[in-house]
């Protein structure tokens, strides 16, 4: 009976060893030969939106976080000073061919009295004529402009997106050019994931993937849609046509670099919010195309 006992205890304890080896390697696998990563990033791409014409901010008709599509007004700029700047450049237009007609008529009349006019003063009236025809394209091209800013005064999303980062009022002064706020581009939602170099030849562009939030047990689908051409060398300085500088390395554990793979979004749950910055885990589902992946030794 004792020695029973014994037996089953043995048989008890190799058992429980067996499932404690067996967890070991699962967890093996999972984080060091399966691709995947809880180390991913939900991305989007900032579009800066700034004014093309300087001046004052007198109406702004959106607020932080909210979500507009592509041609809604998003501010306004001091539309007055530039629709009085048009009608003076339109006004100059009108003067110039006044004076171009005036000088086209005395033109005229001096050519058909040659035996009267001097040849000298018919040069100089051809003359202006020459000059006022160049000085109404310069008018012209100056009402154009004029024209051109009045409308951009007027200033609209480039894409659809979600307004971010909005301190913008009433009564701000900017000048062309100054990112006055900036647009979550919606169509650019992705996720980047970080994956170890030793996970590498597990993945090939074209993989499914699937992508969990923290905190969200949902699936997100998606697929990967490209790997890093490179990373960094922090260990290597140096410009262009130089010698390289090399820091010496004298670490014993060599750690894997980490290498971003993108991964663009197929399917969300209508339950799902993207922002960009959230953390998330990705596993990739490597394909059967009968491909070997051959891995060295982490030594």
């Amino acid at each position: 009976m004792l020695h029973r006992q014994n037996l089953l205890r043995s048989f008890a304890t190799l058992f429980v060893i067996l499932v404690i080896l067996a967890g070991i390697y699962a967890l093996w696998l999972r984080y060091q030969v399966e691709p995947v990563t809880r180390d991913g990033k939900v991305r989007a791409d900032m579009v800066p939106v700034a004014a093309d014409v300087s001046g004052l901010v007198t109406d702004v008709k959106v607020t932080d976080n909210q979500e507009v599509h592509k041609g809604d007004v998003l501010f306004i700029i001091d539309r007055p000073r530039y629709r009085l700047t048009l009608e003076q450049a339109e006004a100059n237009v009108a003067s110039q061919r006044t004076a171009l007609d005036q000088a086209q008529r005395e033109d005229r009349r001096n050519r058909s009295m040659p035996e009267v006019i001097a040849a000298e003063t018919i040069e100089q009236g051809t003359a202006r004529v020459d000059g006022l025809r160049a000085a109404i394209g310069q008018a012209v091209a100056a009402r154009d402009l004029a024209r051109f800013n009045l409308d951009r005064t007027i200033v609209r999303a480039p894409v659809d997106g979600t307004v971010a980062n909005m301190s913008l009022q009433p009564g701000v002064y900017l000048t062309a050019g100054k990112p006055a706020l900036a647009l979550v581009y919606n169509r650019s939602l992705r996720v980047e994931g970080y994956f170890e170099e030793t996970k590498l030849p597990a993945i090939r562009v074209g993989d499914r993937a699937s992508i969990y939030l923290m905190g969200v047990a949902d699936e997100i689908e998606g697929h990967v849609q490209s790997i890093a051409g490179g990373v960094e060398d922090r260990e290597r300085a140096g410009a262009d046509g130089q010698l390289a500088n090399v820091n010496p390395s004298f670490t014993w554990v060599r750690l894997a670099q980490r290498i971003p793979v993108r991964v663009a979004i197929d399917k969300v749950p209508a339950n799902v919010r993207l922002i960009p910055g959230q953390t998330a885990t990705v596993v990739v589902h490597p394909r059967d195309d009968g491909r070997s992946v051959h891995r060295s030794l982490p030594w």
